[in-house]
């Protein structure tokens, strides 16, 4: 059966997402163009001709994953809903215990980054994206008098340096518990917040 034609946008699409499987699956440095290739049925030069080179492949593979990720928290943060219960849904949905997708993909991506400067660009922007958005719903929860919190960023930068500590914790090493992760999280929005975890899961 013949393949159906794509528009080069919904080809990239198709060869970003099939990247993003195999490094899932293989890992940033056994992945091979050829690998991509074949899970899609098509040729080594057809995904050289959208991407040059695997660390350009790669790196566009991780910002295509980020800005999946981003959208998805975008769309937490602009519930119409109160800040307190934009910043829960964001925590409990980044944390590893909850519906957030790709955590080996992530991990796999902090371990390249050191070495490849293309991918370390995309890791640090989709970080300090996070954190922005975090911290911007954080101050809007202090200014309408919800909680208290005197510094919205570095309680951002202290919330996702836990949520990707207990990631590495909970899916590298199986040391931590999804129900102590999970505990832990409540427990840091909420004194973050100067809130109690009763007061979080109200």
């Amino acid at each position: 059966m013949a393949r159906v034609r794509l528009s080069v946008a919904e080809r990239r699409v198709e060869l970003l997402t099939a990247t993003v499987g195999q490094i899932e699956e293989r890992g940033v440095a056994a992945v091979r163009i050829a690998d991509v290739a074949a899970a899609l049925g098509v040729s080594n030069a057809l995904v050289l001709y959208h991407f040059s080179t695997k660390d350009e492949l790669v790196a566009a593979a991780f910002a295509h994953a980020a800005e999946g990720d981003l959208a998805r928290l975008d769309q937490l943060l602009r519930r119409r809903t109160s800040a307190l219960r934009r910043l829960r849904a964001a925590v409990r949905w980044y944390a590893p215990t909850g519906q957030a997708k790709g955590w080996r993909l992530w991990i796999e991506g902090w371990a390249a980054a050191g070495r490849e400067p293309a991918l370390r660009e995309v890791a640090r922007d989709l970080d300090q994206r996070w954190k922005a958005a975090l911290a911007e719903v954080v101050a809007e929860g202090v200014a309408a008098g919800e909680f208290r919190c005197p510094d919205p960023m570095g309680a951002a930068l202290r919330l996702t340096a836990l949520l990707d500590g207990l990631a590495v914790q909970l899916t590298a090493y199986g040391a931590v518990s999804r129900a102590r992760a999970r505990g832990w999280a409540d427990e840091a929005l909420a004194r973050e917040l100067g809130l109690t975890v009763a007061d979080l899961r109200a």
